[in-house]
């Protein structure tokens, strides 16, 4: 970020005004005392005197009324000067404390955890520096192919601006510097701004790469003029919100990396891990319950060797979007290991999840039809306190629920046995689309294996 060089040391202001005084009040001392030694000399020479004196009055005269002239005139020089220089002055005040703004906000930007933290320190600068304009702030989403509204003020309540930014409807990304949006026939004007509006953007950019939108509106007839005297102020609020912007996503970033699988999205292990001992806590002190369901997909390795690590890695993604548009806000869904998937439901029942892993099988086999190919998963479910009271317990029980579901004919869903030896299994093809039913651990449905 170009920061802004402070302004010059100024005087005093106390001082300042001082020296205006004096020269105000010497000018008219000058005035007065020209027209009192005039007034002298007009005096003298109606007393009468003799021809030299006569010249020496003469000469006196014209150097009197000389200085006079040259007070009246400098006078009126003198007071615009000095309105000049308050004005001056004034500018100067003004610049420093715009420049301080700037550093403060700067400052508060590196305390910035998130984009609301940023969104406060912007709207709290900028309500000083960009006095009387409306602002909106846009910022890349995770996939960049849109901005998205993040903070936005002070618009015309029939004119705000709208939610998203495509970066190809916008001609400030696309030039990568400052575009006005003039009213009027031809102007050349952003796809995403209304037509009777009159806007300035500022692409944010940091570190080489454009991280987001400012977005700064005015209205009435002197619109553009406006907008024109505070571009520069709002080009450097935008450098200064630019690298906040630009630490905020390479935090998140970092974050993101450090929690969830790159390939799939889904949460990594070792954030199941933390998950499942705070979800376990909570159950116990709340009397509620926790389920776990273990998933791997059927003979993948077979899957990558006739298709290709491709399509295996398709098939991957495409389930794991398949889990999570199926499940619960308060659900965890992670990624436990090659093609083994862990699915963590907080204040679920043994019947609960098996009924949940039952919708997921029969979406997850729905993607054969795409991809050309037998696609289909086991599962695997246990629960706290149905199945288990112990948290070390409870993902091995569903891993050994998961394996009799293998060995039981793949495409099913199995749960661990309760502690009085029996165990719920879901039949898929019983009568009745969501039908369960508790079975010996003898009693096994197979279905056809179909891969």
């Amino acid at each position: 970020m170009n920061r802004a060089t402070p302004a010059p040391r100024e005087a005093p202001r106390e001082h300042r005004g001082t020296s205006d005084a004096q020269v105000f009040w010497t000018v008219m001392l000058v005035i007065v005392l020209s027209i009192v030694g005039i007034a002298l000399q007009l005096a003298e020479r109606l007393q009468g005197a003799s021809a030299y004196s006569d010249l020496v009055f003469w000469i006196q005269l014209v150097i009197g009324t000389m200085i006079l002239i040259g007070a009246i005139t400098a006078g009126p020089l003198a007071i615009r000067v000095m309105n000049q220089r308050r004005a001056a002055t004034a500018d100067a005040d003004n610049s420093r404390k715009q420049v301080e703004q700037l550093f403060q906000m700067t400052d508060m930007l590196q305390s910035s955890m998130d984009y609301a933290d940023a969104n406060a320190v912007l709207r709290a600068t900028a309500e000083h520096l960009l006095l009387g304009f409306g602002v909106a702030l846009y910022v890349f989403n995770n996939s960049r192919d849109r901005l998205d509204l993040s903070a936005a003020w002070n618009w015309p309540e029939d004119k705000l601006p709208p939610d998203t930014v495509a970066p190809s409807h916008c001609w400030a990304l696309k030039r990568g510097k400052l575009h006005t949006n003039r009213a009027g026939p031809g102007s050349l004007r952003c796809a995403h701004q209304d037509a009777n509006i009159v806007t300035t953007e500022i692409p944010m950019m940091a570190r080489g790469e454009v991280h987001g939108l400012l977005v700064v509106q005015a209205g009435g007839q002197d619109a553009e003029t406006r907008l024109d005297v505070a571009s520069h102020m709002a080009g450097a609020v935008a450098d200064a919100m630019s690298l906040a912007l630009s630490n905020i996503g390479l935090g998140e970033k970092l974050r993101t990396q450090a929690l969830r699988d790159p390939l799939t999205g889904l949460y990594n292990r070792r954030y199941m891990e933390d998950v499942l001992e705070r979800y376990v806590s909570l159950a116990q002190r709340t009397g509620s319950a926790v389920a776990a369901i273990m998933i791997d997909l059927d003979h993948f390795k077979r899957l990558n060797d006739e298709h290709g690590h491709a399509v295996g890695d398709a098939v991957l993604r495409e389930a794991a979007t398949a889990i999570v548009g199926a499940i619960r806000q308060c659900d965890v869904a992670c990624r436990y290991g090659g093609e083994e998937l862990v699915l963590l439901l907080p204040d679920s029942t043994l019947t609960d999840a098996v009924s949940k892993a039952e919708m997921i099988r029969i979406l997850i086999e729905k993607l054969s039809d795409v991809h050309g190919a037998r696609i289909s998963a086991s599962f695997g479910v246990a629960a706290i306190p149905e199945t288990t009271t112990q948290v070390s317990d409870l993902l091995g029980m569903a891993d050994a629920a998961l394996y009799k579901a293998k060995q039981g004919g793949r495409n099913r869903v199995n749960s661990a046995p309760r502690p009085s030896n029996s165990q719920e299994r879901y039949d898929p093809e019983s009568p009745g689309s969501d039908s369960r039913r508790l079975m010996a651990p003898s009693a096994v449905i197979r279905r056809k294996d179909v891969g």
